[in-house]
């Protein structure tokens, strides 16, 4: 009896991994009796195969790998679990075949009815749409690792003297390797935020010759130097999409980036940064890291970790109608 929970979940990733590439009512068997949930993931298939149409694209196959991270809750007829799913999606455009990968969090609550488990509840969070990076915990002012026992991270102080006064190519194809290595993973050299997106933007454009723009201050600059004396050693433009699209926006000099009006002028290494409400503050960010076959930018991504995702996240949960997009080309030279 042990195990029939896990016979539950494995059914459920089946399906859900199914409803990727296949949008048709299900009439099957379902483990699933959270109507809400049922509800929500009805109306994001319809939202799939208009958006995957309106694309011109076809999805052709999905491929999902679960895995259990840790039982939350564990009494007698009732389970609340936290799974990983690892999703790999081919799709065909313009006779071209594409693959997209993502890793998710859920939250599930099952509970035994009769003979077998069923799940009563689905908790999908959508962290792209939080605009505060949540900071690690590294367990006191010095000393000590972060998560997976990385040790705390810095740069070598030699970086951090530039002030944008370099005249240096952009190294586009370097920003791309460096997102393609680090898409599902943390490079123990930078602090490891819960919501990671602009963190890993900065990153790759770092790793793409941008220049550090050190002024010691939070609020201004484009500036890294991990942890000193225990506190953080970031500017906000580093780490919270709002800021990097006001530094990218009006920065003269180092960093900066033209604003164009069509992601189809974007290049290999630039940005977008997501407004989900319409509302001015921006929320998210991405890297392009590659192109579809009819010329649209594919994206890299942290907080849920993507590689090669359409760019305009029309099949994420943070999505709205009201959703604004800021496209920056990053300066050929700085």
């Amino acid at each position: 009896m042990a195990d029939e929970w896990r016979k539950a979940l494995s059914l459920y990733v089946n399906h859900y991994n199914q409803d990727e590439v296949d949008y048709r009512p299900r009439t099957a068997e379902t483990t699933i009796t959270d109507l809400d949930y049922l509800l929500r993931r009805g109306e994001q298939k319809r939202k799939l195969a208009e958006w995957y149409k309106g694309r011109g694209a076809v999805p052709l196959r999905s491929e999902t790998r679960a895995r259990l991270l840790r039982e939350i809750e564990n009494r007698e007829g009732e389970m609340e679990v936290e799974l990983l799913l690892a999703q790999k999606t081919d799709y065909e455009k313009g006779g071209a075949r594409h693959q997209e990968e993502r890793i998710v969090k859920q939250r599930l609550t099952l509970q035994r009815e009769g003979g077998g488990w069923m799940i009563t509840r689905v908790i999908q969070p959508v962290p792209e749409r939080s605009a505060v990076p949540v900071l690690p915990d590294y367990g006191g002012e010095s000393g000590g690792g972060g998560k997976h026992g990385s040790p705390r991270p810095f740069l070598n102080h030699e970086v951090l003297g530039g002030g944008g006064l370099r005249s240096d190519p952009y190294r586009r194809e370097d920003a791309v390797l460096y997102a393609d290595r680090w898409w599902d993973g943390f490079n123990p050299e930078f602090a490891e935020f819960e919501v990671d997106c602009t963190n890993y933007i900065s990153q790759c454009l770092f790793a793409g010759g941008a220049p550090i723009n050190y002024t010691g201050k939070r609020e201004s600059g484009w500036w890294y130097k991990g942890y000193v004396g225990g506190k953080e050693g970031w500017s906000y433009s580093w780490s919270v999409a709002n800021a990097l699209e006001r530094f990218l926006t009006n920065s003269g000099s180092g960093l900066r980036a033209e604003l164009v009006s069509r992601p189809e002028q974007l290049e290999l290494g630039d940005v977008i940064v997501y407004d989900w409400d319409g509302d001015g503050s921006f929320q998210h960010s991405t890297i392009v890291t590659a192109f579809d076959a009819g010329g649209m930018p594919l994206v890299n991504a942290h907080t849920v970790p993507s590689k090669h995702r359409y760019w305009d996240y029309r099949d994420s949960y943070a999505w709205t109608e009201s959703t604004v997009y800021r496209f920056f080309h990053i300066a050929d030279r700085f």
